[in-house]
């Protein structure tokens, strides 16, 4: 039985999870670890957490140090009202209107990327990670071309293995783990800030937030987490929607039968392996959950997979069934309240598109088994995030 000196399992083991999750929302829905960090696991509670920015602030900063040197302009770090003005700042590029206006290009990517896979291929590798970094990229103004240099930062951040967020060794870290990403983004700020053009980063240089522009270094972070989470949440997405279709057998022949049944699709496979299992916050005042005291300055972690696998919240929680139905708000993938992820729409679409592309293009799309074994395995990510680094398939084409 797992007791308070532990800490949560990793993500490699994902029935090792999932089963340590269920038996902390039946047994333990609030709960803290053997470094102090507090864990939510019920859906309601989760729900309630990241509707409340007033007791559970996003800015964890103040507990966590080594978040401190990114947190300016960093709009996951940021509470109302600040995080309402710079949320606005760049939400016209995210409108559902304007989202649905990039769907012929996303469609145009895709095919040209699966034109180039060949017989046997990665999916992350061919399309999970091109496509939305090539999308984020062209919405910013960056060079598409220097996809691989994007990715080498995003695994090096990524791959950071943090059991106590609070250790002073972890910010050393983190800042070498940023440092070229953040020098290449700034210094696309200066260049924006001198000869705007018709792009995000632009928008960012030069729009007023209450009254001021925003400096490099926010504009440089803003930018980075644009581009970091403008990729990793579909990279993920699609790679656990086709894992999770190939252990459910006769779901690819369903969708390829009925493409109008993959948005629903999308919605389960969001619920049923959400991509990011958690978040984290920091308490500006005690507060109660599930009849337990959570004190003031205490880091938080709200669990967004348990929550989307609470049977309080949704009948038979680990059985997959794409006609389930789920409206947008109803799984907490993307989060919820103020801090609802600000690209989900485009996510949505993207694996839209890339699934409708793949389920018409090929009859079958099975992992490819020994090439697992051969790789020696699927590289997980490491705590927190969901999903695999690569993903061999054989595809049966149409």
């Amino acid at each position: 039985m797992t007791t308070a000196a532990d800490v949560a399992p990793t993500t490699d083991d994902e029935p090792v999870l999932l089963d340590w999750l269920h038996t902390m929302r039946e047994q333990h829905p609030v709960w803290q670890d053997r470094y102090g960090l507090w864990h939510v696991f019920r859906h309601a509670d989760v729900e309630a957490i990241t509707r409340d920015p007033a007791t559970f602030s996003s800015d964890t900063s103040r507990l966590v140090p080594a978040g401190a040197p990114v947190r300016r302009g960093m709009l996951t770090q940021l509470d109302p009202p600040e995080h309402r003005a710079l949320r606005h700042l760049v939400s016209a590029g995210f409108t559902p209107r304007t989202v649905a206006a990039l769907e012929p290009r996303i469609r145009a990517v895709t095919g040209e990327l699966l034109d180039a896979a060949g017989e046997r291929f990665d999916l992350v590798d061919a399309l999970a990670f091109p496509l939305p970094v090539i999308v984020i990229a062209e919405l910013l103004g960056l060079p598409a071309e220097d996809r691989e240099l994007f990715r080498t930062w995003a695994d090096g951040l990524f791959s950071m293995q943090v059991d106590d967020p609070t250790d002073p060794e972890l910010g050393p870290r983190v800042e070498a783990a940023m440092a070229d990403i953040t020098a290449y983004l700034a210094e696309g700020c200066r260049a924006r800030r001198a000869h705007p053009r018709e792009d995000l980063m632009s928008a960012l240089v030069t729009a007023e937030v209450d009254g001021r522009r925003l400096d490099d270094e926010e504009a440089a972070n803003f930018s980075m987490l644009l581009l970091l989470a403008g990729h990793i949440t579909t990279t993920l997405l699609l790679g656990n929607a086709v894992r999770t279709f190939d252990e459910h057998p006769g779901v690819w022949d369903e969708l390829r039968a009925d493409p109008g049944l993959i948005p629903g699709a999308v919605e389960e496979v969001l619920r049923y392996r959400s991509p990011f299992t958690q978040v984290g916050r920091a308490t500006l005042r005690s507060a109660e959950v599930s009849e337990v005291t959570i004190p003031a300055d205490a880091l938080v972690m709200p669990w967004l997979l348990s929550a989307n696998r609470d049977a309080r919240a949704h009948s038979e929680p680990d059985r997959f069934d794409i006609r389930r139905g789920l409206g947008g708000g109803a799984q907490l993938a993307f989060g919820h309240g103020v801090h609802f992820c600000l690209g989900a729409p485009l996510a949505r679409l993207e694996a839209r598109v890339a699934l409708e592309a793949l389920t018409a293009r090929y009859r079958a799309l099975p992992v490819d088994h020994d090439a697992v074994a051969r790789a020696g395995g699927l590289r997980h990510y490491p705590r927190g995030i969901l999903g695999t680094r690569n993903l061999p398939l054989r595809p049966v084409a149409a």
